[in-house]
């Protein structure tokens, strides 16, 4: 409103709002099925009306020509009085997160040999270089990663005025590729920020939430009138309670909670106790964050109730324990009770394809006679349109046949630690408390680089797809850090094909170790969980119109 905007609408097709404005402004992705809806907005336009409106078009991060010519097949190019693009690569999402929103960056680089999205994060580094100071040290593992770190050098020797003098806050950037760690999507999140995440879907920090939980409650109405429209919150680390227990293990989330409530409602008696003004005021002060943080309460104590509604159901326990056999090097080999069950009882899709491409994954590749069965069982009962999306998975080497002849998933899981069998979810030590015994590899390999080097883990790194890598950057004389006694390393660690709550939390957890001397900043493609991993490799076929 400051700068004279009268009102924002999401993009729809049909007629425009009404509104006594002279120019409209459209702001989107360069894909072209908004270009069909901008088209639709734009031939519905009347064109009697006085004064007539203006039409713009911004293209969100690049202009795209294949936008603009179909456009033009449609005849609607000449309507737009101003074609550009807003560079808008890295979000922030919070203080140590960053995300591009790519949600089809994993698909375009590993099924389409697409790099758009590559490009698109070399210039968002180049753009936090131009802000923070040229990052000394480039490490990387995966063909992506390679990509990227090139195109970065690359574009420093085109534009040789980008030397900045800006003292770097990075130590350290960290590439890697989401196809070097295919297992942790697939595993079921258990932070309370994952499960929240896995459950219900959290869309740009919003989470939408059945609404019933939050009705208040009055006495004697026996709920007559329910809130239909799901209850919308924001989670991010703003609010205090939530960044304390976002990245726990959700079996330590209830004690934190019940504690809370205990030092509100103490805070709260306090009011008795007010006798002089002076106290009176005292306590009038604090009022508006008790009471932020009272219904800030009510609202997780709410989610933590729905989230364990479902942990607790058998379903969720069972599918949890296929998961960790797998997960721990259990029968990765032969065909599965569990999933053929769920095939048999017509799971959600999703649910099934999640737990076979970590089998597969846990046994590197299945024996083609398991891949057979299971393939056959899937298209027979969730419809034979569905052997285009297995053939991505494949291509994508979530489930594939085993080609080697040998299994090296054990051997990356005793060397890299994955599996830890006595894990303290209250209190942790070690990162595999983000899955109750499963430590993230894209996790492990961060920690394994700040101490003791991937030196140590050069075999493991051969077994992992793509190379690995490590780049310097000059800096200018004067530049380099002089690290003082007891201060931080900072590393960037950039996902590229997506990045879990999950991760997120592991990293968080490594940040704030005693001895850990490295601290993490996250970077990535879209922030990602199994079931949105998987669903952006699906093929959607339209059925048959007859």
């Amino acid at each position: 409103q400051e700068h004279e905007v009268e009102k924002m609408f999401t993009l729809k097709p049909g007629r425009l709002p009404q509104a006594d404005v002279k120019n409209i402004i459209f702001f989107v992705r360069p894909k072209l099925e908004l270009m069909d809806i901008i088209t639709d907005n734009v031939l519905r336009e009347d064109r009697g009306r006085s004064p007539q409106r203006d039409f713009h078009i911004l293209f969100v991060p690049r202009r795209s020509l294949l936008c603009e010519q179909w456009l033009k097949e449609q005849g609607v190019l000449g309507s737009f009085i101003h074609r550009e693009q807003y560079s808008l690569d890295l979000i922030p999402f919070d203080g140590d997160l960053l995300s591009m929103e790519s949600e089809s960056a994993f698909k375009e680089c590993y099924l389409e040999s697409d790099q758009t999205s590559l490009y698109h994060a070399a210039k968002g580094l180049m753009t936090l270089q131009a802000l923070y100071g040229t990052i000394p040290q480039i490490f990387g593992k995966g063909e992506c990663a390679r990509h990227v770190a090139n195109m970065m050098i690359r574009m420093k020797r085109e534009f040789p005025g980008s030397q900045n003098s800006i003292f770097p806050v990075f130590d350290t950037l960290l590439l890697l590729d989401r196809n070097v760690d295919l297992l942790t999507p697939l595993a079921t999140q258990l932070t309370y920020e994952g499960l929240i995440d896995e459950i219900y879907g959290i869309q740009n920090t919003y989470v939408k939430l059945p609404p019933e939980k939050f009705a208040p409650k009055k006495q004697g109405e026996g709920g007559k009138d329910l809130p239909t429209e799901p209850k919308k919150l924001q989670l991010n680390s703003a609010e205090e309670l939530y960044a304390e227990i976002r990245d726990k293990n959700f079996n330590a989330v209830g004690s934190v909670l019940s504690k809370k409530a205990k030092i509100i409602s103490a805070a709260f008696e306090e009011r008795h106790h007010a006798k002089t003004v002076g106290e009176i005021k005292q306590f009038v002060s604090q009022l508006p964050h008790m009471q932020a943080a009272r219904s800030s309460l009510a609202n997780h104590t709410s989610i933590a109730e729905l989230i364990k509604d479902i942990t607790t159901s058998e379903d969720f326990f069972d599918n949890l324990t296929v998961e960790q056999e797998f997960m721990s090097g259990i029968d990765t080999d032969k065909v599965n009770n569990y999933i053929e069950d769920c095939i048999a009882q017509k799971h959600p899709l999703i649910k099934i394809l999640r737990l076979v491409c970590l089998q597969s994954v846990c046994n590197s590749g299945l024996k083609q006679k398991v891949l057979d069965h299971y393939k056959r069982e899937i298209l027979q009962t969730y419809g034979y349109e569905h052997i285009l999306t297995l053939n991505n998975l494949e291509k994508a080497g979530l489930l594939k046949p085993q080609t080697s002849g040998r299994n090296n998933y054990p051997t990356i899981r005793k060397t890299l630690r994955l599996w830890m069998d006595d894990v303290n979810e209250q209190n942790p030590n070690d990162i595999s408390y983000v899955y109750s015994g499963y430590a993230p590899l894209s996790v492990r390999l961060a920690q394994l680089l700040a101490r003791p080097g991937w030196r140590s883990i050069e075999e493991v790194l051969k077994m992992l797809p793509g190379p690995h890598f490590e780049e310097r950057q000059q800096l200018p004389t004067g530049l380099q850090k002089k690290r003082q006694h007891g201060e931080n390393r900072v590393t960037l660690v950039f996902f590229l094909g997506g990045v879990t709550y999950a991760e997120i939390a592991a990293l968080r957890f490594l940040s704030q170790m005693e001895d850990g001397g490295t601290e993490y900043v996250i970077a990535t493609t879209k922030l990602i969980n199994g079931t949105s991993w998987i669903k952006s490799l699906m093929e959607k076929l339209e059925p048959a119109p007859f």
